[in-house]
């Protein structure tokens, strides 16, 4: 079984009735995807991701329907980058801000790049 397939069988993960992940926002299939791309490079063993996102799924406060599953996933991936140290939380939290102000910078319509962020 390739590392691919392991990740596609992650408990919780939504499916489709083919059984393929299903994402109802791009940023989910993107978290999706670089979880998949970081653990194929060796940043982090299955065993780990699957018990960085257990515990972030349940943790006390979720939702009870798993309406927060890829919240908690991203959550999940940004503690692991962070304990590996490919980048810590503030480090993390600052490209977020700067893509959130890119955004703000940017027209409608137009690709947002970080350096709209100033």
């Amino acid at each position: 079984m390739s590392r691919c397939e392991t990740l596609a069988d992650t408990p919780g993960l939504p499916k489709s009735a083919e059984g393929d992940p299903v994402f109802d926002e791009p940023w989910q299939a993107q978290a999706f995807a670089m979880t998949v791309r970081l653990h194929e490079q060796g940043v982090f063993s299955w065993a780990e991701w699957a018990e960085a996102l257990s515990r972030e799924v349940h943790r006390p406060g979720r939702a009870v329907d798993g309406a927060d599953y890829f919240e908690c996933w991203v959550t999940a991936l940004s503690s692991l980058l962070s304990a590996r140290g490919v980048a810590s939380e503030a480090e993390q939290t600052a490209l977020s801000d700067r893509w959130a102000r890119a955004a703000e910078a940017t027209p409608h319509g137009k690709p947002i790049l970080l350096e709209n962020a100033g």
